[in-house]
């Protein structure tokens, strides 16, 4: 299957980006339990299709019930180098038990010991408890959390503003119109 339009001018935007952590930052827009937007930065994990990536996060925090609630999503990914803003709105996808759990191992193993600690660390936004352990690492071998969640997110409308040149370019491919490109006023 070959990949849409959008995907190697993200690529490219991201290689601008050289080995700045800022190239894999991508925030979450999702709507909290109360009605009330919510936003948060997370890590790029990979693309799991043409039009699905992989973002990891821990099943005790607010925006895994958020997205069970309501699966609908927007990420923002802002390139500062590449003067390059990526709206992706989709929605998190339902895996089968077995592609979920060998997605999740499969991440898993991929992290380095001190990326996989934030699983060891106590509840998310539960209140601070100075006695609690937050260890810094958690070794190779470490079995995989009950929290360790997996959201995989299936993709179906990209924006991309690139705030170069006079007037910005502004441009809108969308899953339902085959990926066409559509121009738009900035």
């Amino acid at each position: 299957m070959s990949l849409p339009p959008w995907r190697p001018l993200l690529r490219g935007a991201r290689q601008r980006e050289g080995r700045s952590p800022q190239a894999r930052w991508l925030q979450l827009a999702t709507l909290g339990c109360d009605g009330a937007p919510r936003v948060r930065t997370l890590v790029f994990r990979g693309w799991a299709g043409p039009a699905e990536l992989d973002l990891l996060t821990d099943s005790r925090s607010s925006k895994a019930g958020e997205l069970s609630a309501e699966p609908r999503l927007e990420l923002c990914w802002l390139l500062p180098k590449a003067r390059s803003q990526f709206r992706l709105r989709g929605r998190r996808l339902e895996l089968t038990p077995q592609e979920e759990q060998a997605a999740r191992e499969q991440h898993w193993q991929q992290l380095n010991p001190g990326a996989r600690a934030l699983w060891g660390w106590p509840e998310p936004g539960a209140p601070f408890d100075a006695n609690a352990a937050f260890p810094a690492e958690l070794p190779d071998g470490t079995p995989l959390p009950a929290c360790f969640t997996l959201l995989r997110i299936a993709v179906t409308q990209v924006e991309l503003l690139e705030l170069t040149g006079h007037p910005h370019q502004r441009r809108r491919w969308r899953a339902d119109q085959h990926w066409a490109e559509e121009r738009l006023n900035p």
